[in-house]
């Protein structure tokens, strides 16, 4: 809701050919592509966009393509490690 909020576009569980990205955000000159992860780690989440190619339906697209592994902590109830790579 806040990133709509600050006039971006998001949508959630976007379906590719191989699975579902968790989050897709788009800006005027960036494609995000998240992958959230409760019971894993961060580098799971960001092998998971790479082995579900989540980013190929926005590769044409001309805009830069940014990958995001999380991993949420659920004892503590937040975030616990994300990694951030360029497609």
């Amino acid at each position: 809701l806040l990133v709509t909020l600050m006039g971006q576009f998001v949508q959630a569980e976007v379906k590719t050919a191989a699975g579902r990205a968790d989050a897709i955000i788009k800006t005027a000159d960036t494609v995000y592509v998240f992958e959230f992860k409760m019971h894993g780690t961060a580098e799971e989440a960001l092998k998971q966009i790479n082995t579900k190619d989540y980013l190929i339906p926005y590769t044409v697209d001309g805009r830069k393509l940014v990958k995001i592994g999380a991993a949420f902590n659920e004892k503590e109830r937040g975030l616990s490690r994300w990694i951030m790579e360029r497609g």
